[in-house]
């Protein structure tokens, strides 16, 4: 049972009691370690619970980030906490002394290279104020959370994120939660978090739904991540092993390892075919945590159990592409996705069907080509996957364009799932005025499916055809699945709920 201690809340924990921040109609609990500081012989080890403390312990103030020093202008503001003990988790909870309420563990993107659980926007006090209790965690990330190294374990990360996990189901209870009610979540790198650890068997029994938004997969081949590795250990001058890189200084690693996973002599076109085609550093398929590559593993059947929710922005990467108009404006649209390795067949195929933004221009194309092949084609594999799955799955997809970026981007809708529109550099991003009655709609949908593991909306079909609807695996022309998910654009968009609504993505099937 909590307890009142001077100065807030006092909660007591496996490990020791945690003083925390009591705020209106709810309380805080940050920087609590889930596991040791992960330095010395413990620093390319898996994680080790925490050694037990006698004192009430200070859980006023975010712990230590994996994340390092300042990773310059992003569209989330994600602070980096200097420190050691970089395992730890944040809790919101509406008041420790409830019980059974629903759990919604938060992981953070930043492909797993950067981003921090010290974020404003992660803030879980909305899902509080809604009777959620929210758990956010920090992670190892890059190199030391997934890079190989002979000796030692595999995903790191990874084995991170479990133990995290673990710690939830272990406590959770004495801060009002349900260790029974747990839903993970994550956005863009948390997002394919999220889905690695649905279809990972050791996970299975840490939580009982999912929701993954804009996942990016890092499901890396093992031979990759050993190359890269080699290539690190090369520009550091050690061997690749866990003895030669435990003599490289943290912040040499850091800076070495973007050279390693994309080595400068490569042209510009040859990296970006490689970014295209996996992410540098994030879960190995390693044989033993990742048995198979994730889309594989769902449609085997693991984690069909749990209720899953997934979707993503219509316009992840165009942004970034739409500074490049004015050089790209001369290029066949056709002939630059050549360029970036695209059959002439699938060129031919995903021009048909990208119509919209073909007409938009070169810059937009790409674009949604990014979009599509990182973030968007995700969505119908992983939904149809799990096509024979015991529990359903929901899909949406965000289109509110914003004034300011000039469309859907990536990171656009977080604040809108967790309705804080007020929050540092939201409008900076969505303009002044972003639509609040669109942020209580989404963010009242996730509370909703938090709490009941149903989504407000129909969900995914794998019909044939371009209609929609009906069964799983029905025939039609060309076999084209098709998919129903919510369109989130305005609350009044027309219709909210659509058939096939990832089409654009079908050629990259």
């Amino acid at each position: 049972m909590p307890e009142k201690g001077e100065g807030g809340p006092v909660v007591v924990t496996s490990a020791g009691a945690v003083r925390g921040v009591a705020r209106p109609g709810s309380a805080a609990f940050l920087g609590i370690p889930y596991a040791r500081a992960p330095i010395g012989p413990l620093r390319f080890a898996a994680p080790v619970p925490p050694e037990p403390w006698t004192e009430v312990r200070d859980a006023t103030a975010f712990g230590a980030t994996p994340q390092r020093g300042d990773t310059g202008i992003t569209l989330i503001p994600e602070p980096s906490v200097p420190g050691t003990g970089t395992l730890n988790v944040n809790v919101y909870t509406p008041h420790p002394d409830a019980a059974g309420l629903p759990v919604l563990v938060w992981i953070h993107g930043g492909g797993y290279v950067s981003g921090s659980p010290a974020s404003p926007w992660y803030d879980g006090g909305t899902f509080a104020r809604d009777g959620v209790v929210v758990v956010t965690l920090s992670y190892r990330l890059g190199f030391d959370g997934f890079g190989w190294i002979d000796g030692a374990p595999a995903n790191r990360g990874v084995r991170d994120w479990i133990a995290a996990l673990e710690w939830v189901q272990e406590n959770i209870a004495a801060f009002g939660g349900d260790p029974s009610r747990v839903t993970i979540a994550g956005q863009s790198a948390g997002g394919g978090a999220v889905l690695t650890l649905l279809g990972m068997p050791a996970a299975q029994h840490l939580f009982s739904a999912a929701w993954s938004v804009s996942g990016a997969l890092g499901d890396v081949p093992r031979s990759d991540a050993e190359e890269r590795s080699r290539r690190l250990a090369a520009l550091a001058g050690v061997t690749a092993d866990r003895d030669g890189f435990a003599r490289v200084p943290d912040e040499r690693l850091h800076d070495l390892q973007e050279r390693a996973a994309y080595p400068p002599s490569r042209d510009r076109l040859a990296v970006a075919r490689e970014m295209l085609r996996e992410l540098a550093w994030g879960p190995m398929v390693d044989g033993d945590l990742l048995p198979e590559p994730t889309p594989a593993s769902l449609a085997a059947g693991v984690g069909a159990d749990k209720p899953l929710l997934l979707g993503s922005a219509d316009d992840e990467f165009t942004m970034v592409t739409a500074r490049m108009s004015r050089t790209l404006r001369m290029i066949p649209p056709g002939l630059a996705l050549g360029a970036l390795g695209v059959a002439r067949r699938t060129r031919h195929a995903y021009l048909r069907d990208n119509p919209g933004p073909r007409r938009a221009g070169t810059a937009a194309l790409l674009g949604r080509y990014v979009s599509d092949r990182v973030f968007r084609h995700l969505v119908p594999t992983v939904a149809d996957a799990r096509t024979d799955a015991a529990a359903p799955t929901w899909a949406y997809r965000f289109s509110w364009r914003s004034p300011v970026i000039g469309w859907a981007a990536h990171c656009l809708d977080v604040p809108f799932w967790f309705d804080c529109l007020d929050a540092d550099r939201v409008t900076a991003i969505t303009g002044p005025r972003p639509p609040a009655a669109l942020a209580a709609e989404m963010h009242g949908a996730a509370v909703d499916f938090v709490r009941t593991h149903r989504a407000p909306w129909s969900p995914w079909s794998g019909a044939a055809g371009a209609g929609g609807g009906g069964g799983n695996g029905g025939a039609g022309a060309g076999d084209v699945r098709a998919g129903t998910a919510r369109v989130f654009d305005t609350p009044a968009a027309s219709p909210p709920v659509i058939p096939d609504a990832y089409a654009s993505t079908r050629a990259l099937s």
